[in-house]
């Protein structure tokens, strides 16, 4: 008797609005979502946080993006501005911790390399991606000044990689909003810092 054998159509190269609709008959599929983008959620939460709660704020991101992939709107091709809207979320049941981060961070860089060592994440650690070594010194100061909606949005620009359309969606809010309070925490930020825009990058750069 001979095996018998179905066509499985992989989820490579397939978008994740396509993953999510095959998630009807196969929920398994989630797991290449979770493969994709885990590892970037979980960067996004350790910059803000720090790594002890960015290993929480990740996982349960993707425990509500479970819950809820029925809801998913599959004309949306990728699935990275809905985690991290979920994602961001939860990180703003910690803005204290965030607060409290962005000061700690700010004390260390006038404290020296000695004392940064100490710091949760240390400063030269922290995998950034903006110029001049983020989240040091200055910048950490200007970040915690920013309003949280305001800082919510330069920081999905800068360390995300997202652009305004993509924040929009993320945080279920107009573009213009979104370029609105990206314009307002980029001049602040350049106020504090002597006109330097560590945070401008790509095609959303001012």
């Amino acid at each position: 008797m001979g095996v018998v054998t179905r066509d499985v159509c992989t989820p490579a190269g397939q978008t994740d609005a396509q993953i999510i609709s095959r998630m009807h008959g196969d929920p398994a599929l989630f797991d290449t979502i979770f493969d994709r983008y885990y590892p970037a959620i979980h960067g996004y939460a350790s910059r803000r946080l720090g790594r002890d709660l960015a290993d929480d704020v990740a996982a349960e991101t993707f425990l509500v993006a479970f819950d809820h992939w029925r809801r998913y709107d599959t004309t949306q091709h990728s699935a990275r501005p809905w985690l991290f809207g979920i994602a961001s979320n939860l990180i703003a049941g910690h803005q204290r911790t965030e607060a409290r981060r962005y000061r700690a961070l700010a004390r260390a860089e006038q404290a020296g390399a000695a004392d940064r060592d100490s710091i949760d994440g240390a400063a030269d650690r922290i995998a950034v991606r903006l110029d001049a070594q983020a989240l040091r010194g200055r910048l950490a100061a200007a970040l915690e000044e920013l309003a949280p909606a305001d800082r919510e949005v330069v920081l999905l620009v800068a360390w995300a990689d997202l652009t305004c359309e993509d924040v929009a969606r993320a945080l279920e809010v107009p573009a213009g909003t979104v370029r609105s309070r990206l314009h307002r925490a980029r001049r602040r930020l350049r106020a504090a810092l002597g006109g330097a825009d560590p945070t401008a990058t790509g095609e959303d750069s001012e």
